[in-house]
């Protein structure tokens, strides 16, 4: 039943009580002061509720703080309704558990769609994956996944330029979703001016645009998908240049094993299986109600970061990500942070059961420097004998766990109004049209 309305009456001690309510709703309540006359906390009757609201608080109590910070209620924070797909669909309007579910059948069409793009034969210098947000983490977990079998530098940039060292014999990937990414952009006509090797993934836009009349090679990717679930798609394709390249060798047997762990991942985390048989929705459970902090290693650095992108944009939380064994050197220290502020914590290690003996004792240390006052402390394991498997499974975990966290807030996971307004602003600043103009004159004289 969900609470419609809580009535605390005149000179009742009520900091138990908000005490209670914080445990049962999930949302924080910060009282400096234990009396209060008369306080209604009343909850909006529409499904799924919004943010708790005070109505009304008695305004001689000065040091009378309240913090809700929380969008879920009672019925939300049940583990009950991770288990009722009616209620999952009502909320996740634009299904994007879907893409978490059919991650490999993506996976597949990413691989098909790359072999098709024609690219010539040549030893770059060095690889730089260009993009932002969601189309760049794909580099990340190439980064990651050619640590230690490609003899060539390979670095993501995030920015408006590319570094100096790029030359016409550096390969850069320009990345973006929607082709018409202003950062993309800018280092797409960066790469452009330097003369270097080019390959663009979009799904149009101005980015297919000019690659098209410069005569760039451009794998266009399928529309209509949010862009950090289009990863397969641009994380894929790079591994199949690098392949066509001569770079690395063995990428069909690894895409052939992960695709068929993604399967398993997707089943056994399907909205369909319930908690108590779904590891994505038990661990959605221990990390609600957290600012969740994840860590990786080696190959699971990227996908650490992965992590903390989707709780950030599916689940609208704050959440943090680091990597040992750097982490040994700073981030543990934050822990002996007073229990009050780190009881709004939770971690996250990802695993591996191949790791080295070195890294294996780093972390099991590490977990026992923890401090006990965190929320919980959760262990998500590699799935596989290759590394795309194993970084792969991890991933779809992770997402699935951003997207049911978003579910058991109330939250529809598809939009991110934040990022949408910035974008809005930013058009005034002009500098989109600056850049488009400038590859005009690129395109129209055939420069490049």
């Amino acid at each position: 039943m969900i609470l419609s309305t809580l009535k605390i009456a005149a000179a009742l001690p009520i900091k138990p009580i908000f005490d209670v309510f914080s445990r049962r709703c999930g949302t924080s309540v910060t009282m400096e002061a234990g009396i209060a006359t008369e306080i209604f906390l009343s909850l909006d009757k529409s499904f799924p509720p919004a943010n708790l609201k005070v109505s009304s608080v008695n305004k001689s109590l000065k040091h009378t703080e309240i913090q809700l910070v929380s969008r879920r209620c009672m019925k939300l924070s049940e583990p009950a309704v991770l288990d009722k797909l009616e209620d999952i669909r009502r909320i996740d309007k634009s299904n994007m558990l879907s893409f978490c579910v059919e991650a490999a059948r993506h996976c597949q069409e990413a691989v098909k769609l790359a072999e098709k793009v024609q690219i010539g034969c040549f030893k770059p210098q060095g690889i730089i994956v260009a993009g932002m947000g969601g189309s760049a983490i794909g580099g990340e977990l190439l980064k990651d996944w050619t640590f230690d079998r490609v003899d060539v530098p390979i670095e993501v940039c995030r920015d408006y330029n590319l570094p100096a060292y790029v030359n016409g014999e550096t390969l850069v990937f320009v990345v973006s979703y929607s082709g018409e990414t202003e950062e993309a952009l800018s280092m797409f006509l960066d790469a452009v001016k330097k003369k270097s090797k080019i390959v663009c993934i979009s799904s149009g836009g101005k980015l297919l645009e000019f690659a098209e009349k410069l005569d760039i090679p451009h794998m266009r990717v399928p529309s209509g998908i949010p862009p950090r679930a289009a990863l397969p798609y641009f994380f894929l394709p790079m591994l199949i240049v690098l392949k066509k390249l001569g770079l690395v060798a063995d990428v069909d047997s690894e895409v052939s094993e992960a695709v068929k762990v993604l399967e398993r991942v997707g089943k056994e985390n399907s909205p369909e299986k319930t908690v108590k048989e779904n590891f994505s929705k038990t661990l959605t459970l221990k990390i609600n109600g957290t600012v969740p902090v994840v860590y990786g290693f080696g190959i699971y650095r990227g996908v650490a970061q992965r992590y903390k992108q989707q709780f950030n944009e599916n689940s609208k939380i704050p959440a943090k990500w680091e990597f040992f064994p750097e982490l040994n050197h700073n981030e543990i220290v934050g822990w002996e942070a007073a229990e009050q502020l780190v009881k709004n914590f939770s971690a996250i290690l990802i695993r591996d059961g191949d790791e080295t003996e070195e890294m294996r004792r780093r972390i099991e240390v590490t977990k026992e420097l923890v401090p006990k006052g965190l929320r919980s402390v959760s262990e998500v394991w590699s799935i596989g004998e290759g590394k795309l498997a194993k970084m792969l499974s991890t991933i779809y975990i992770g997402d699935f766990t951003s997207v049911y966290l978003a579910i058991i807030r109330g939250v529809d996971p598809t939009p991110v109004k934040s990022i949408s307004l910035l974008k809005e602003r930013i058009k005034k600043t002009g500098v989109k049209e600056r850049i488009i103009k400038e590859l005009q004159k690129f395109a129209g004289g055939n420069a490049y």
